[in-house]
């Protein structure tokens, strides 16, 4: 089980520290950003459905063999309350940490507040069928 580390403030610190980590190929910080629950679930694009704290970071091990993951995240979708909030971006993969990619990922995060402050309970990712739309006027951010 992930260790518990300094609580951070925010969802949007948490994302952004979640992004952060693959970039980095940092399986400790991006481990530390998921929840305690064995419940916790993870499904890579055409992958099988992972659950619990083993079965993921074995997952992000394997990935992170080759290295850093480089996502942008854009066109934020959000939807939060007191407890809990859910995040869908369309996740721009890149060779390298500032170039965009032909490829988009269509990404769904779960976050719970916890204890411990905000956690990671699920990520569900997809490709993204055909060519991305431009980025849409904002919607409103439900609180």
């Amino acid at each position: 089980m992930a260790k518990s580390h300094k609580p951070l403030g925010t969802v949007e610190q948490v994302e952004a520290a979640y992004y952060d980590a693959l970039s980095h190929a940092d399986i400790e910080a991006l481990m530390a950003l998921w929840a305690e629950d064995d419940e916790i679930v993870c499904i890579h694009p055409g992958a099988p459905r992972l659950v619990g704290h083993a079965a993921i970071r074995a997952s992000w091990e394997a990935i992170f063999e080759r290295g850093g993951v480089h996502i942008r995240p854009v066109q934020l979708h959000a939807a939060h309350n007191l407890m809990s909030a859910v995040h869908n971006v369309i996740e721009d993969v890149g060779s390298g940490p500032h170039e965009g990619g032909d490829m988009h990922i269509l990404a769904t995060n779960v976050y719970l507040k916890t204890p411990h402050g905000w956690r990671l309970t699920m990520h569900h990712a997809s490709i993204a069928p055909g060519k991305m739309p431009e980025a849409q006027s904002a919607a409103p951010v439900l609180h």
